[in-house]
């Protein structure tokens, strides 16, 4: 099975890299079975289209304008993530969502898309995460790897080089 994890967001903008910053920390801290990929998603929007193509499942991950306090972490599953994106909260969600557009129109949506995000605290121009935010970074990840295990990749945790 092939599974893209795609962080998405502005890393200029506080909270709003968090995506980003979730797929740095995966990649720097855990090793996971064949078929996975990493991609800091950024803000490609629509060129996203073209990494997307050949995955089955699609785990995004990004910051959430739910309503909740900042922190919250929230997960959306196909249908949900599609009405999430409707609302055009940011540029690079707008550009999502027309990537979801089209590559369903092209039939090549992956089968499963799920979002794992969390409530921002800022989106203030700075390229460091807020307390809100950092405090509950492995809050978030751990939702990613859950995901993961429920689609069954495995992974381990990669232990740190010694200085």
């Amino acid at each position: 099975m092939k599974v893209l994890v795609l962080g998405i967001g502005n890393i200029l903008l506080s909270d709003e890299g968090v995506g980003v910053r979730v797929v740095e920390e995966l990649r720097k801290n855990y090793s996971f079975s064949d078929g996975v990929e990493l991609m800091d998603g950024g803000t490609l929007g629509i060129d996203l289209l073209y990494f997307m193509e050949g995955f089955e499942r699609l785990l995004v991950v990004d910051a959430v304008l739910g309503g909740g306090p900042p922190g919250t972490l929230y997960k959306l599953k196909d249908e949900e993530v599609k009405a999430y994106f409707r609302k055009k909260v940011s540029a690079h969600e707008l550009g999502f969502q027309e990537v979801l557009a089209l590559a369903d129109l092209l039939g090549k949506k992956p089968k499963e898309v799920v979002m794992i995000g969390i409530e921002p605290e800022s989106l203030d121009l700075s390229v460091e995460l807020s307390y809100s935010i950092k405090r509950r970074m492995q809050d978030l990840i751990d939702k990613v790897l859950e995901q993961l295990r429920e689609w069954g990749i495995t992974y381990e945790r990669v232990k740190p080089a010694r200085a």
